[in-house]
């Protein structure tokens, strides 16, 4: 029975990858429990030896200082009686029981409840394990695909959950493809560990470039900061820990071949790597990339960089809806106010100056020739004018013909001359419309005359 005993230890230790002290804890407890249950006694212990599998079951106290139970417990001095050396926190055997006292019925509730307590010592494990990858990666197949996660299989029977808010809008998933995915939390519940993953997080960004450059993995380059929209655009600082090393073209990679790999990982995620810098204005004007920056003034009390930048590149380092700003400002911990070199109100001094200019208001100099006045006439009113001159001739110039006038004849009668076309037209249309009124009553005429033929 111990031989036995002991061979089926070792079995669940190599099945179950679960330390045989952990499994002779738990055969104890159960025992212990199942004897408690069936006698209803509580100072009923059990120990088992683990080298012949012995298992001895005896009446025991607790040894204290000051006695609050006195069926499970007792003090020092009477503790000392049967073991000389006893002290506070032992347990002392008083009688020892034999196995009839331990029926069928215990033995089957022992045996619950040592399946139960090597189920829970086992979710402990799988549990200590996995907690103490949080912050890390892990790749598994996707098992199902559920409304609102997506639950992949990391083994040992656990499953990571990928709730739909941790997924990437670029990224569509189908069963047994295989994920990899940044752990956020490892959480206890009845049925396991509970282990909740994310793709959208910046650290799952910086364990990628980890993965992909050797350089980021070994310590030589350090990734100081990371800013990033899921799906949409990510930033990476980068600093080099190396004299003479390239921090960004070592995390580019030879033709961008290592920035690439990270890219096709996000589903074609865009990702700017710029160098990081102390000064806070050369690391401002470096997180506007690809913007170009003329000028960053620091405002080191309110925690503000005033950036200004040419005109032609303000929705540049604005970006679509602000994002290349605000990723920028979320890079480097700075509050950004982005301004152009063109001041707001030069277009409105250049065009008073254009309304204020001096051939608006400078008055023609005596003696100068007026021949500009008509062109001024033809801006305001384009109707023929007259102009007098010293001879008594008046020359009239309307669509570049020129003709000349009679002396003799008043100047108002020229002038009355345009004035009177109007009223000849006015008759024309006047007899333009008597006439198609006759024309009409006399079709009514017509019809009228042949509906009378055919109704005789």
């Amino acid at each position: 029975m111990s031989r036995d005993f002991v061979g089926a230890l070792l079995q669940l230790n190599a099945e179950k990858q679960v330390p045989q002290e952990a499994l002779i804890r738990a055969v104890e407890e159960g025992i212990q429990a199942a004897y408690r249950r069936v006698a209803g006694e509580e100072d009923i212990f059990v120990k088992v030896e683990p080298a012949t599998g012995e298992i001895r079951v005896y009446r025991g106290r607790y040894v204290v200082s000051e006695v609050e139970d006195p069926l499970v417990e007792v003090t020092v001095d009477e503790a000392r009686t049967t073991d000389p050396e006893a002290k506070p926190g032992d347990v002392i055997e008083l009688e020892q029981l034999d196995g009839e006292h331990f029926g069928r019925i215990g033995a089957q509730t022992a045996k619950q409840i040592i399946l139960q307590r090597m189920r829970e010592v086992e979710r402990d494990l799988v549990f200590d394990q996995f907690a103490n990858r949080e912050g890390d990666l892990l790749t598994g197949p996707v098992s199902r695909v559920e409304p609102r996660a997506i639950i992949l299989d990391v083994g040992k029977g656990v499953e990571a959950i990928l709730a739909t808010s941790e997924q990437s809008p670029l990224e569509h998933y189908r069963i047994g493809q295989p994920v990899k995915a940044y752990v956020l939390e490892v959480r206890r519940s009845a049925r396991g560990p509970q282990i909740l993953v994310t793709r959208t997080h910046k650290g799952f960004l910086r364990r990628l470039f980890e993965l992909e450059v050797p350089e980021i993995h070994a310590g030589t380059v350090e990734i100081k900061a990371v800013a990033r929209e899921a799906g949409s655009r990510s930033k990476v600082a980068v600093a080099s820990r190396q004299e003479g090393l390239d921090p960004v073209g070592a995390t580019v990679g030879q033709r961008g071949a290592r920035v690439q790999a990270v890219v096709a990982e996000l589903a074609g995620e865009k990702i700017d790597v710029i160098p990081w810098n102390e000064d806070p204005s050369v690391f401002v004007a470096n997180a506007l990339s690809p913007a170009q920056v003329l000028g960053v003034r620091i405002d080191e009390e309110h925690r503000i960089a005033n950036v200004t930048v040419p005109e032609r590149m303000l929705s540049l380092a604005i970006g679509r809806e602000g994002q290349n700003a605000r990723l920028a400002a979320r890079l480097t911990g700075w509050r950004i106010d982005i301004r152009s070199d063109v001041p707001a109100e030069a277009p409105a001094d250049g065009a008073a100056a254009e309304a204020e200019s001096p051939a608006a208001d400078t008055e023609p100099a005596a003696g100068a020739p007026v021949a500009a006045e008509p062109v001024a006439a033809a801006r305001v009113n384009p109707a023929p004018a007259v102009e007098p001159t010293s001879t008594g001739t008046s020359s009239t110039t309307s669509g570049g013909a020129t003709g000349v006038a009679d002396t003799d004849e008043p100047p108002t009668e020229a002038a009355a001359g345009p004035a009177a076309e109007p009223t000849k037209a006015a008759t024309t249309k006047a007899a333009t419309t008597k006439a198609a009124t006759t024309k009409a009553a006399t079709a009514r005429g017509s019809r009228s005359k042949a509906s009378e033929e055919v109704s005789s």
